[in-house]
């Protein structure tokens, strides 16, 4: 399998962008093959949560992680490192990092705010990507990513961009985010809370759920990935971002922005639409976001029904961290050649019928298209080529 090449506008060498390794850790487990497990059962980690009191929001419940909580003054950001840490992954000393989050250890000031103590440097994005270099070792500290719920898209993005162009061989993409009072609140105030767990693509959805997460995610030169001989999971074809310029939380409703990253995504792995194969939406079950999916989805493929899920009905809308899960995510439902259930989905939207399904749906193919979405209007797509194996 070979892929489109992608010219260093320098030199003229065309790069390969390689995903070696993979962890990590949500709501259906503790490292990555639990999550695709959870996932392939239609289980989901959204229930009643008693992290904070809730009896003044719109929901009790979210997709938390099981014993994670604040300790001596850290923000729970540490604990939810900690869980990523347990899978092990090695990275060369000079790889680049890239760190994605909206809130960071947000929870601490909370607790800041209520004379209850806590490090402020957790609350920076800075803190997590200090953290991170320091526990794999690198040289240096890398950057973060903060585009709202399309952080880790971009930040995945951005590392294949630096590869394919030769700027890098090595890129290691960290991203995570917590449910944290903060968030909660926030999230409650628009509204946007679905009371129960969340209903992506359903014709009786009313909001989204959150949930928490973390992925990691190495990135490599194929030629810098095969002289180390590391796994090819999965190649990073194509990206795009656009901004629908609309509104500072809801999406366009026609989908311009989304249809624009996707075109550019497509064009970039210099494919053709009838090439996809899948589509990992980001479906959060809130009633614009949904709608305005559906309708790029139709704009740019028309009606072909291309198997379309979404994985927020059994992790909740994991924020900064749910790009870089998705793509991880697509890698393996490339390689499975199976596409995970939608979960939640029972009455299609209009639209949604012959693309979404409750069930898993085995698929045939090399390329799937992950997107996600965030306020301000911005939207991301990336395209997965299917790699050798796990």
């Amino acid at each position: 399998m070979v892929s489109p090449p992608t010219p260093n506008p320098k030199t003229g060498v065309q790069k390969q962008v390689w995903i070696t390794d993979i962890a990590a850790v949500t709501s259906l487990g503790s490292n990555f093959e639990e999550l695709w497990q959870g996932l392939l059962s239609a289980r989901t980690g959204i229930k009643p949560f008693s992290r904070f009191s809730t009896d003044s929001y719109g929901s009790d419940v979210a997709a938390c992680i099981t014993g994670l909580s604040p300790h001596d003054g850290q923000s729970m950001i540490h604990g939810l490192l900690d869980l990523l840490f347990t899978e092990r992954v090695s990275v060369p000393s000079d790889a680049l990092l890239i760190t994605a989050t909206t809130k960071a250890g947000i929870d601490n000031l909370e607790r800041l705010r209520r004379g209850t103590g806590g490090d402020p440097q957790d609350i920076l994005p800075f803190g997590i990507r200090d953290n991170v270099s320091r526990r794999l070792g690198l040289k240096g500290k890398g950057f973060n990513i903060s585009a709202a719920c399309a952080s880790s898209t971009i930040a995945v993005a951005q590392a294949a961009a630096l590869i394919s162009q030769g700027r890098e061989k090595v890129v290691v993409v960290c991203c995570l985010d917590l449910i944290t009072e903060f968030v909660f609140s926030g999230f409650s105030s628009l509204k946007i809370l679905s009371p129960h767990p969340c209903r992506p693509f359903d014709r009786e959805r009313n909001g989204l759920s959150l949930g928490e997460g973390a992925v990691l995610l190495v990135l490599m030169d194929k030629d810098e990935a095969c002289r180390n001989r590391r796994a090819h999971l999965g190649t990073v074809l194509g990206w795009g971002i656009a901004n629908d310029a609309g509104h500072i939380i809801s999406p366009a409703r026609d989908g311009r922005g989304l249809e624009q990253a996707i075109r550019q995504a497509i064009e970039k792995a210099g494919l053709q639409e009838d090439q996809i194969s899948a589509i990992n939406a980001h479906g959060t079950g809130t009633t614009y976001n949904d709608l305005m999916e559906l309708r790029a989805f139709r704009k740019v493929f028309g009606k072909k029904n291309i198997p379309v899920y979404s994985v927020k009905g059994s992790i909740g809308h994991t924020m900064g961290a749910a790009g870089g899960i998705e793509v991880a995510l697509g890698i393996k439902t490339l390689l499975e050649q199976t596409a995970p259930p939608t979960v939640g989905f029972v009455r299609p939207e209009k639209g949604a019928e012959g693309l979404v399904s409750p069930y898993p749906v085995a698929i045939s193919g090399d390329y799937l298209l992950t997107t996600n979405s965030g306020f301000g209007g911005i939207n991301a797509a990336i395209i997965l080529e299917k790699g050798g194996g796990m």
